[in-house]
């Protein structure tokens, strides 16, 4: 017997469900097909800058990142509390007065603060209120319709809070699970979103540096095999050889679930990120921006969201370069939209000349976050049965914190049936 559990993937889900078991007191080995941690979560080094594979952010209101997470050693970089808006008479701020008092001026001339839309919003956001888990038990819709039924409807969720969770949610349709927003609206009104200073991965390879079993890198899992009936083993066929323990964890890429577990792969939503090197920072201020211009249902696209990203995370660039992201969502036409048509939104966006911004990287991402559509299911079976286990945020919710807990729900599970 080579370990009590072998895990299939090094993503957040894998490394935690590995972390937890050895404190339970299991040997464990984790087998990652790349050659880094991180799983969706990885950053690259080029040219001195730092582009991570998509444009997450870390939410320091996530419960989960507090209790297994050593946030102050990820040295996180905050961005402002609030976006940037491309209107037809400019770019305009709008920000939380309460976190960010010194832009409540230029909020308040943005022209989206109405008072009935601000009171619809609220209507909207209420249930989270009551508690996260009782929002997570409550009858659901889809996020577009839940706006509706709340009477918010005008502008600011038109032009600001549709675009801005499209680009979150690579759903620019309003098709996911109200629930699921309201408890992730929670969370950004509750904390900052940052960056390490490392990058992204920083946050998946702090887990892997607690774990004290092999974390073998590069080697794809093929198939696996149970042992004979009286072995009560699971042999894990690999690209580098075969594995044998009590346990099966698969915790790998969407993609690869219908092969290691026999379940239909998961939903899912893509992204493509893009990261240029401008010689001058096109805004000065660490927010996101959207663009808002929208005469019909469609905005002007392909971006979705972009941000000076060494604005607020200078360590992402060389002292004295500047660095900027742009998404485009793959579940419309111009997801796949070319360079030329991504630097002419770029300049509509931030209104300057983008024709000398080097492309440094451009990452796509098919398969960047499960999809959560109505109603919810916030918990979804690991046990497979006959020791094997799955885990990933498709089984929980679809963000960090759902694949922090379910790697730790799934190593529960595990403990329980191996006792």
């Amino acid at each position: 017997m080579d370990a009590d559990v072998v895990i299939v993937g090094a993503g957040l889900s894998g490394l935690r469900c590995a972390v937890r078991l050895e404190e339970l007191g299991h040997q464990v080995v984790v087998v990652e097909a790349e050659q880094t941690v991180g799983g969706r979560l990885r950053t690259d080094l080029i040219d001195g800058f730092r582009t991570d594979h998509g444009f997450a952010v870390i939410l320091p209101a996530y419960p989960a990142l507090a209790a297994c997470v050593d946030l102050d050693a990820l040295d996180l970089r905050s961005f402002g509390a609030g976006v940037l808006v491309r209107r037809y008479n400019g770019l305009k701020v709008l920000a939380d007065p309460a976190r960010e008092p010194q832009w409540l001026l230029r909020s308040l001339r943005s022209g989206y603060l109405d008072p009935v839309q601000l009171a619809a919003a609220a209507r909207w956001y209420a249930p989270v209120l009551t508690g996260v888990r009782r929002v997570l038990q409550s009858p659901d819709v889809t996020l577009g319709k839940s706006f509706d039924d709340a009477g918010f409807t005008g502008a600011l969720r038109r032009e600001v809070v549709d675009v801005f969770f499209a680009g979150v949610l690579g759903d620019s349709y309003g098709a996911t699970s109200a629930n699921y927003v309201r408890v992730l609206a929670k969370m950004f009104a509750t904390s900052t979103p940052g960056l390490p200073a490392a990058g992204m991965v920083a946050l998946a390879q702090q887990l892997a540096d607690r774990i004290t079993g092999a974390i073998r890198l590069g080697e794809r899992v093929e198939r696996l095999e149970d042992g004979a009936a009286a072995t009560p083993e699971i042999a894990v066929h690999t690209t580098g050889g075969t594995l044998r323990a009590r346990r099966v964890v698969v915790a790998g890429s969407p993609q690869s679930i219908p092969d290691l577990t026999g379940l239909p792969a998961p939903d899912t939503r893509g992204l493509i990120t893009w990261w240029f090197e401008a010689d001058e920072a096109p805004h000065p201020l660490p927010l996101l921006a959207v663009d808002g211009r929208r005469s019909d249902p469609t905005p002007p696209g392909p971006v979705w969201n972009a941000a000076v990203v060494s604005n607020a995370v200078p360590s992402y660039a060389p002292s004295g370069r500047h660095l900027v992201q742009a998404t485009t969502v793959l579940d419309r036409p111009d997801g796949q939209a070319p360079e030329p048509d991504v630097r002419r939104h770029l300049a509509e966006i931030y209104g300057c000349p983008t024709r000398d911004w080097r492309v440094i990287s451009r990452y796509e991402i098919p398969h960047a976050l499960p999809f959560s559509p109505p109603p919810l299911t916030p918990r979804r079976p690991v046990d497979l049965g006959a020791g094997r286990f799955v885990c990933g945020d498709h089984r929980d919710t679809s963000s960090i914190q759902g694949a922090l807990v379910s790697g730790q729900r799934t190593a529960a599970a595990v403990h329980a049936s191996l006792r």
